[in-house]
């Protein structure tokens, strides 16, 4: 991942600035969605967050701190931060005695993604300051290959074809979230308020699903195989307290993201299609133990939970797309995060940050989340910055994500009872 952050000496005029936003959007929309991942969030938006395990919500140092506090933008002087993170996931599954999804061991295919990232801040006066941002999520990106050896077919509900689940197609999923962030902030002597609406659009396209239609409350919006587009919006809040010289505490949250329905996936997502984006909350510390030298601790949550079509078990009795209809069973997940800086010198800053994330999916939902197999857990992470000229920073940032799996047994659609002597296992590493 790398990221060049220029420190503009002239205003940057707005036509510049809405340019490299639609710009970026653009090439967002078409480029891959996968990052690596707490659940589908990212665990750190541009080069520093990344490089710190994504840590940082109390020391506010670029312009994307936008994304993380918005009250951080105080502590940031005028910026154009621009980067590109190069994502490589790899994602797998196995299955044994099954007879809704095809037995054997593969793997998704499409394994290199970039993503772009924008930001810039700047000072209004002593005491306050603004910025915009473009950061997104991702995750939720399988490709699974058509199974086309006759051994390796369902032999169970729908007979046997090739295909995940069986229906003579190529399971995939591909989800996107893009956000636009314009925050203000504002210095109170040792403390420091921020708030940024935050609009959204996400878009996903899913096929290879035609055997749960008898499950669907709207088969013809089930599994088009089109990408289908959501809108909406929020809003983060954020703040920071400089308790003594040099340590400061931090806490931001930010609202569920309240997004139109994926019509062409009414049949799929419960409640008719409904997609909203979870709330989360974090909160952290910052230790300045010596003048170059900062260590940092933030713990998040993030409230999948609170979203049915994420967080409804897949054995609900209701039919796929009704508001009680089945979901993935991603429970809330607890994120810890430790990172530190060491300023060397003038010129070069080193960077190291560790995050673990609790699972936000059981053994009793594996089956469905074959398609969404976002089970990692732990980020090694580290990075530099070198400034390059007085006015221009190459940062650079690289993340090692050991696989990690989850197991459990098959379970068709809306079925309670597992086939007997079934095993599913789903795991994921990235780098």
């Amino acid at each position: 991942m790398a990221s060049v952050l220029l420190r503009a000496a002239a205003r940057v005029t707005k036509i510049t600035l809405t340019s490299i936003t639609l710009g970026l959007t653009a090439v967002w929309l078409a480029g891959g969605s996968a990052q690596a991942t707490d659940g589908y969030f990212q665990y750190g938006y541009g080069a520093r967050q990344s490089a710190l395990g994504g840590a940082g919500v109390a020391d506010s140092r670029d312009a994307m701190a936008l994304s993380l506090n918005p009250a951080g933008l105080v502590d940031v002087d005028r910026q154009l931060q621009l980067g590109v993170s190069l994502f490589m996931p790899y994602r797998s599954y196995t299955a044994t005695g099954t007879a809704f999804v095809a037995p054997g061991s593969y793997d998704s295919k499409g394994n290199i993604f970039p993503v772009p990232n924008m930001a810039y801040s700047a000072p209004i006066d002593g005491d306050s300051a603004w910025g915009i941002a473009l950061y997104g999520n991702g995750g939720m990106n399988t490709n699974w290959p058509n199974m086309n050896n006759p051994t390796n077919y369902c032999t169970g509900f729908f007979g046997s074809k090739p295909g995940v689940f069986c229906d003579g197609s190529q399971l995939h999923i591909d989800l996107m979230q893009a956000f636009i962030s314009v925050g203000y902030a504002r210095r109170f002597g040792a403390f420091s308020v921020g708030i940024a609406p935050v609009a959204a659009i996400q878009r996903i396209r899913v096929q290879g699903l035609t055997n749960f239609g008898t499950s669907s409350s709207d088969a013809a919006n089930l599994t088009s195989g089109d990408y289908s587009y959501s809108y909406g919006g929020g809003l983060h809040l954020g703040a920071q307290w400089k308790v003594m010289p040099n340590v400061r505490i931090g806490f931001s949250g930010q609202t569920p993201m309240w997004m139109t329905k994926f019509h062409k996936y009414a049949g799929l997502f419960a409640d008719g299609g409904n997609f909203d984006i979870p709330a989360n909350l974090t909160a952290g510390v910052a230790w300045d133990v010596m003048p170059n030298v900062t260590l940092m601790a933030d713990y998040k949550h993030i409230f999948y939970g609170s979203v049915a079509s994420i967080a409804n078990p897949m054995t609900s009795p209701a039919l796929l797309g009704q508001s009680n209809g089945s979901g993935f069973g991603w429970h809330d997940i607890d994120i810890f995060k430790i990172g530190a800086e060491w300023r060397a010198t003038p010129k070069w800053t080193l960077r190291v940050g560790y995050s673990h994330n609790t699972n936000p999916i059981t053994a009793a939902d594996v089956t469905f989340n074959i398609m969404a197999p976002g089970v990692v857990t732990d980020h090694f992470t580290g990075g530099f910055a070198y400034k390059a000229t007085p006015h221009s920073i190459l940062e650079f940032a690289a993340a090692y994500v050991p696989p990690n799996s989850v197991n459990g047994p098959e379970k068709a659609g809306t079925k309670a009872s597992a086939t007997p002597g079934s095993h599913n296992d789903i795991s994921m590493q990235q780098f």
